[in-house]
């Protein structure tokens, strides 16, 4: 007998991370320059969202903690020749592959916010990295702005394989995983006996 009983599996923090991240990522990437200021407490916005989301990935709810879903490279590379032949184990939490994306995410996240304080600070003299470059000239602009669309770009690219791995497990399992990352929770589909 199947239970489908429902479980709460996200809680309000990782949902709020995560759709707060995704809308803060959206504004930054489409507005760009157009509206600077807008564009980098986007970022700032960013990185207060992953500092947060790191400090609870340690002591947040069971499913939110990195020891829930952080595995070792052959257990990943294992899930996504599963998923390939459409036999992937379900998680209830994150499966090896979604926890390697938000590794893969957040570090990028990071090095593109990163590299965004550093070229405000290098081409408008501003924010908290602005005193490095007070008397370089412009040298560093045209490099920091490569480096900081690099990785913007990258993490789009990520987020699009994302996006795939969601509608690929939904379908294998069939479930709504973005449902669940709106209202937190998960059928529970534990084999009764």
């Amino acid at each position: 007998m199947i239970d489908t009983t429902q479980i709460k599996v996200w809680d309000p923090l990782v949902r709020f991370f995560h759709w707060s991240l995704v809308s803060a990522f959206f504004i930054a990437y489409v507005i760009d320059d157009d509206f600077l200021s807008i564009h980098i407490w986007s970022g700032y916005l960013i990185f207060g969202i992953i500092s947060i989301r790191f400090l609870w990935g340690f002591i947040g709810t069971p499913y939110a903690r990195f020891s829930n879903f952080i595995y070792k490279p052959a257990t990943i590379i294992g899930f996504i020749k599963d998923t390939f032949n459409l036999r992937a184990k379900r998680y209830l939490g994150h499966n090896p592959a979604g926890g390697a994306m938000i590794i893969t995410l957040m570090i990028s996240l990071f090095l593109t916010v990163i590299s965004g304080v550093i070229l405000l600070g290098a081409e408008e003299l501003a924010g908290p990295a602005a005193l490095w470059f007070s008397q370089a000239g412009g040298f560093w602009s045209e490099p920091l702005e490569e480096s900081h669309e690099f990785f913007a770009n990258f993490t789009l690219f990520l987020i699009l394989i994302h996006i795939l791995g969601v509608i690929v497990e939904s379908i294998i399992h069939k479930e709504n995983l973005v449902s669940s990352m709106l209202s937190g929770f998960k059928k529970n589909k534990t084999n009764l006996g």
